[in-house]
């Protein structure tokens, strides 16, 4: 990067000017991720201080059956298939009710879009769920499932939430939103919710005073420009509502065959890399740079890794997500040699070991309970440490 246009930059940062596509753009042309970091720490100090925020989760799929076939997605299943499957409503129930004992805070609903299971079916499981676990927040949905539920049930979204709403329901999910651009949207996606209905359905839920998260899907076949331009559109609305709590990077994640049938259902990674580690941390740090009026980014351990997401919480991330316990819609986690499960104990040590002082949220961001600040250097030269890998 040309030195006039670093320091111009900088400038810009740190006197808080709201940076430009071309700013965005050139900050993922510069090669010093030292510098990005610094930028985007700067950032998220300002916002949220030392603090490290994270929930005691369970991530429920109630169903893998979906109609839609989209090209990085390993999850989706047909009816039929050997794996396929769709929850009872008494099993949702009972394993939500496992984490119990762990004072869980919010249970993270994601699912196939299924062509024959009835919109009742999803009211429905939300109460029961509510009714066993009443302190327990139920984020649940993406706005690609919302626009589902209009097509099946012949409600409006504006109907559809309002039941769910009445039913439980605290926030949507972030998913479906992938890139919006539709130069790269077309070769992804196999579905009918664009951005005009997603930024729709997301509009109307923060009318009605919901809090959701956003998310972008990165590391496959877009451009920096492409997520730029994505960032731009949720600062946009962002302007307008104020709704969005958080902004998610989510790492875009190969297909290493590891389901029952043996398929490569991921059709775009013959010609896709994964996101480096390197690139992961400069998107984080150019995206708290860019969407400079969201209060939180976060990084999803799960997609990351441990380490990856340690060193994020100096690139702009204050937030790690939770425990999540299972999470079948990107490739299973194991193959990275990361956990399925964070407990409370493991994502305190994890934010201590980072330098930084952990704050249990709950679903609205409310905090739960604040810790202590990290310990000293000696203190931790003073006894072995765990090794986050």
């Amino acid at each position: 990067m040309d030195a006039g246009l670093k320091r111009e930059l900088e400038a810009k940062v740190y006197a808080g000017e709201r940076l430009t596509r071309e700013d965005g753009i050139a900050l993922y042309d510069s090669d010093d991720l030292t510098w990005l970091g610094r930028l985007a720490h700067h950032r998220r100090t300002e916002l949220n201080g030392d603090r490290v925020m994270f929930n005691v989760n369970r991530h429920l799929n109630l169903t893998n059956v979906c109609s839609a076939s989209c090209a990085y997605c390993s999850f989706q299943r047909k009816p039929g298939e050997k794996d396929a499957y769709t929850m009872r409503i008494d099993e949702a129930v009972r394993k939500a009710k496992e984490m119990e004992d762990e004072q869980l805070t919010e249970l993270h609903i994601v699912n196939g879009l299924h062509p024959t299971l009835p919109w009742r079916y999803y009211p429905k499981v939300l109460r029961e769920l509510k009714a066993a676990l009443p302190n327990v927040n139920l984020k649940a949905f993406t706005a690609t499932e919302v626009q589902w539920f209009e097509k099946i049930s012949g409600l409006t979204a504006d109907a559809i939430l309002d039941e769910l709403m009445d039913a439980g329901l605290e926030s949507l999910t972030g998913g479906g939103a992938e890139i919006f651009d539709w130069e790269i949207r077309q070769h992804i996606v196999d579905h009918n919710c664009h951005w005009e209905d997603w930024s729709r359905i997301h509009r109307l839920a923060h009318s009605k005073g919901m809090k959701t998260p956003s998310t972008m899907l990165y590391g496959h076949i877009e451009e920096p420009r492409h997520r730029v331009d994505h960032v731009l559109r949720l600062r946009e609305l962002q302007d307008e509502t104020g709704g969005f709590q958080v902004f998610i990077p989510l790492r875009y994640q190969h297909d290493f065959v590891d389901s029952a049938d043996g398929k490569i259902r991921n059709r775009i990674q013959a010609r896709t890399t994964m996101a480096s580690p390197a690139e992961s941390l400069k998107t984080f740090a150019v995206s708290r740079l860019l969407f400079d009026n969201v209060p939180h980014v976060k990084c999803f351990w799960v997609m990351h890794g441990l380490s990856v997401a340690q060193l994020s919480l100096n690139f702009g991330v204050d937030d790690l997500d939770g425990s999540v316990v299972e999470y079948k819609i990107t490739h299973d986690a194991d193959s990275y040699g990361t956990p399925n499960t964070m407990h409370r104990d493991d994502l305190l040590h994890m934010i201590w070991d980072a330098g930084f002082r952990p704050v249990e949220r709950n679903t609205r961001y409310e905090i739960v309970r604040e810790y202590d600040g990290p310990p000293s250097l000696a203190e931790r030269r003073s006894e072995p440490q765990q090794v986050w890998a």
